[in-house]
C-alpha cells in the first residue's frame, strides 16, 4: 500500500503520486544531449578529439569554449523571443503560424523607417522613403514595427475568439498576407542601412539581453498576475473560465496581441542585428519557436507550461542544432533529425498527459 500522510483536513497525501517539476526533465535532458555530443568528440576517429563545449587548446581564460556558447545562445534569442509569445498562445489551447513571415514584414517595416541619410557621404541607395523619413529618432521604427505587430496579433484573436474560426486556419491565413505584405513592401528588394541607434538594439549579444528579459518578465507576468491565471484557465477547460467569469474572447484577442507584438519585436531585433531587412526573414521561425514551448513541456492541448520550459526548450534546441554542426552533420539530416525530435516531443506530450489522468 502507498505511504500517506494526512494534511489539512484530514485529506491524505499519497507521496507514491508527488512528481518533480518538468522543468527539472528538460533541464536533465540538456545535459544529457551536452554529454552525448562530448562523448562523440572524444571517441569519433573523425572528430580527433574534440570537445563540444570545453577549450582544450587554451584559446580561452576560461574552461569553456566561449565561441561556441555564444553561437548557441545567439542563435536561439531572437527565435525565442517569438517562442515566449508562442507558449502562451498555446497554453490557451491555440496556436500561432504567422510569427515567421510576421518576423520579416516587420523588419521590412521598421528598417523603411531607420535608415540614414547619408552612406560614405552618398545619398543611401538603398532608400525606401524620401528624406523625410532618414535618420528619424530610433523610437519610431520600433514603435511603428511594435504597433504593425500588435495590429496583426489583434486581428488574429478576434477571428478566433469572435469569428470562431480555427487558430490553425486563421494564422495560415495571416502567414500568407505577412509573407505577401513582406514582398511588397519594397517590392522584394532588401532594406538597407540603418542609423547607428538602431543597429546597437541587435548588436553584439542585446538579442540575448532582450530575450533573458523579456522571458524574466513573462515567468513573473505568467506566475503572479491575473492576466496568467486567466491564460492557465482558458487552456484547462475553456467553458469554465467561461463560467467563472473570463472574459475568454477579450482574453484571447489579448493573448494573441501579446505574441504577436513579440514576434514584431524580434523582426526589429533580427533587423537590427543583420543591419539589413529582407523579405525572406523568418523562414521557419514559427515552427522552431513552437518547438521550444513543446521541448520545453507545454502542451499543445493548453493549460500546462511554464516560460521557464520554454526557455530551457530553446536552448535544447540550440546545444543540438550546435552539435549538429559539430558532428559535421549534412544540413538536410539536420532538419530530418530536428523533425523527429519535434515529433518524439510531441509523442512524449501526449504519453505525458496519458500518465498523469491514470494517477
Amino acid at each position: 500500500m502507498a505511504d500517506t500522510s494526512h494534511g489539512t483536513g484530514g485529506l491524505s497525501f499519497d507521496k507514491s503520486k508527488r512528481t518533480w517539476p518538468s522543468e527539472l526533465n528538460i533541464l536533465l535532458a540538456l545535459v544529457i544531449i551536452v554529454i552525448l555530443f562530448e562523448i562523440i568528440g572524444q571517441t569519433a576517429p573523425y572528430m580527433r578529439g574534440q570537445s563540444f563545449l570545453f577549450d582544450t587548446k587554451d584559446r580561452f581564460d576560461s574552461i569553456f569554449n566561449e565561441a561556441r556558447l555564444k553561437i548557441i545562445i545567439l542563435q536561439v534569442a531572437i527565435i525565442g523571443i517569438i517562442a515566449l509569445g508562442v507558449t502562451q498562445v498555446i497554453i490557451t489551447a491555440g496556436i500561432d503560424l504567422s510569427s515567421g513571415p510576421l518576423v520579416a514584414a516587420t523588419a521590412m517595416i521598421a528598417m523603411s523607417l531607420a535608415q540614414t541619410e547619408l552612406v560614405n557621404g552618398f545619398p543611401n541607395p538603398k532608400a525606401v522613403f524620401g528624406t523625410w523619413a532618414m535618420d528619424l529618432p530610433v523610437v519610431i521604427p520600433v514603435v511603428a514595427g511594435l504597433v504593425f505587430g500588435a495590429m496583426i496579433g489583434a486581428i488574429n484573436g478576434t477571428f478566433i475568439a469572435i469569428f470562431r474560426i480555427p487558430p490553425f486556419i486563421a494564422t495560415l491565413g495571416m502567414f500568407l498576407i505577412c509573407r505577401g505584405i513582406a514582398l511588397w513592401w519594397s517590392g522584394g528588394n532588401p532594406i538597407s542601412f540603418p542609423t547607428e541607434s538602431f543597429a546597437f538594439i541587435g548588436s553584439g549579444m542585446m538579442p540575448v539581453v532582450w530575450f533573458v528579459l523579456l522571458a524574466i518578465i513573462f515567468q513573473l507576468i505568467m506566475s503572479y498576475t491575473v492576466y496568467g491565471k486567466h491564460t492557465y484557465a482558458i487552456g484547462s477547460n475553456e467553458e469554465a473560465a467561461r463560467m467563472s467569469g473570463i472574459n475568454v474572447k477579450r482574453h484571447k484577442i489579448l493573448v494573441y496581441t501579446i505574441a504577436s507584438t513579440l514576434a514584431a519585436f524580434a523582426g526589429i531585433v533580427l533587423s537590427s542585428k543583420a543591419v539589413t531587412a529582407q523579405a525572406g526573414m523568418g523562414e521557419f521561425y514559427e515552427l522552431f519557436a513552437i518547438a521550444m514551448a513543446v521541448i520545453g513541456g507545454i502542451s499543445l492541448t493548453g493549460g500546462r507550461g511554464s516560460i521557464i520550459g520554454t526557455v530551457l526548450g530553446a536552448m535544447v534546441i540550440g546545444v543540438i542544432r550546435s552539435g549538429f554542426t559539430y558532428i559535421k552533420l549534412d544540413g538536410s539530416y539536420q532538419l530530418i533529425a530536428m523533425g523527429g525530435i519535434i515529433i518524439a516531443a510531441v509523442v512524449l506530450d501526449q504519453w505525458r498527459q496519458k500518465t498523469t489522468a491514470a494517477r
